[in-house]
This record gives structure tokens, sequence and C-alpha cells, in this order.
């Protein structure tokens, strides 16, 4: 496990994609302060609070970041992990330590669980710190009308950068299924970024509103009830259920495509 994590983080691209995630709550922040505020209702949500509260900008930074950049991320990381080792040709090595099948896929999971839980925590974090610095922190209002004091605000900013690693788990899940298919890393990536986007995009369409709730991205942005006084953990727990499914479905066909994948070929 040690030797994964360590291999995925001295990787020059997995710092460069946490740096680019850190940069959009920076630049948000930038453009706000820079410019003149935001009209209420226009711009993405809690745009327009960001000068009135600077914990809003991580708020903000996972919002955006969410449809497109972190599965982005992620797609690279788990459609990486087993085509990766199979393209450099170092997979019948592994699996000749011995490692078995099993443990390999546990790991290779685990490892891209861990940089979901990174990314989701770098945004969160680089926003909470650029919002310190050039805007007022203070006691937040929720979306109830309620207020909370500074320290209940950052936790309820990581409890959504929570939500949010939560969301990813079950695209992490096809990723790896997707990695066991082909030794092209980049096939895999590209497939996974893609099983993301088509499910967002049915996810708007409005006839299709009976397969909505067993969409993978269906409950990505449903975190508002974490924002409401008193707490809700529905939304989470709906959410959880259902990245817990795909982890599951496409765990076990990840198993059964590997148990039988041919590494010397």
């Amino acid at each position: 496990m040690w030797s994964e994590l360590g291999v995925l983080f001295r990787r020059r691209r997995t710092w460069a994609m946490l740096v680019a995630l850190a940069m959009i709550p920076i630049l948000i922040a930038l453009a706000v302060k820079l410019t003149s505020r935001v009209p209420s209702g226009r711009g993405p949500a809690f745009l327009d609070r960001i000068a009135e509260n600077g914990l809003f900008a991580a708020v903000t930074g996972l919002i955006v970041s969410i449809p497109l950049f972190l599965p982005l991320t992620v797609g690279v990381v788990a459609g990486d992990t087993v085509a990766g080792e199979a393209g450099l040709g170092t997979l019948r090595y592994l699996l000749a330590a011995p490692a078995g099948r099993v443990r390999l896929l546990l790991v290779k999971y685990t490892g891209a669980v861990v940089f979901c839980i990174t990314a989701t925590l770098t945004v969160a974090a680089a926003g909470m710190a650029i919002g310190a610095v050039l805007f007022r922190v203070g006691p937040v209002t929720l979306l109830s009308g309620d207020t909370i004091g500074v320290p209940e605000s950052i936790l309820r900013v990581l409890s959504i950068a929570a939500y949010v690693t939560v969301s990813l788990l079950g695209l992490s899940a096809v990723g790896l299924f997707l990695s066991t298919l082909t030794d092209v890393p980049v096939g895999a990536m590209a497939a996974t970024v893609v099983t993301a986007v088509v499910s967002e995009v049915m996810d708007a369409i409005p006839q299709l509103d009976w397969l909505h709730p067993w969409l993978l991205s269906h409950f990505w942005l449903d975190f508002a009830d974490l924002l409401r006084q008193p707490l809700s953990w529905e939304s989470f727990g709906n959410n959880a259920l259902l990245q817990a499914a795909y982890v599951a479905v496409f765990g076990a066909l990840a198993y059964g495509r590997f148990a039988t994948k041919d590494v010397l070929a």
C-alpha cells in the first residue's frame, strides 16, 4: 500500500493535477476581488457571497470542480490503476511478488480513493486559504437563515468536501473496471471521464427522469442540506448508498475481468 501511494504521489502528473485543482478557487476568488461585485443570482452558486465571507470561496470551488475537473483528475488516476502497469509491463512482476490479484485490485482502488480525498481537500483548503487572505472571514449565514460561527463553518466546508469525496468513489470503481479491460491507460482514462460526462448529460434530460436516481452523478450537487440548520444527512446517505452500489457492481466486474486476465500476453 505504501509503495502504491509513494508511486502515485511521486508522479509529477499527480502534483500537476492537484495544483490545477487548487487554482480553481484561487482564480475564482481573485476574479471576485479584482472585479465589481457579482449581482445576486449571477454566476455559479455562492459566487456573489465570496466578497461577504471568504469561506464561500471553498464551497464555490467545490461546486465548480465537481461537474468536470474532479471527475477528470479522478478518471486519470483510476484509469491508470491496472492499465498503466500493464502498459509498462510491470503487472506480471507485481503479481509474481506474490501480491495476488484481489490484493492488487484492493490496493489500486484504495490508492484512487486516497487521491479522491486529497483532491477534494486540496480544493477546500485552497479556497479557505485564499478566501481568508482576500476577504473577511466571519460567521456564516446558512441557507436556512441561521448563523453559525467560524469553527462550525469550517466543519461544514469539510463535510461538503467529504460529500464530494463520496461522490467520486463510484467513478473510481468504474475507472478501475475499465482499466482492467485494456493495456492502454489513455483509453481507460478517457472512457472513465466520458462515463462521468454521459451520466451528467443524461441526468439533465427531463425525459429520463425515471433513470436519474440510478445515475452515477445524480446526487453530486445535492449537498445543500449540509448548509442548513438543523444539519440533515439524508442527501449524504442517499449519495453514499448509490456510490456503494456502483463500487460493489464495478468492483465485482473488475475482479471478474482481472481474475481471468492473461498478464503474460
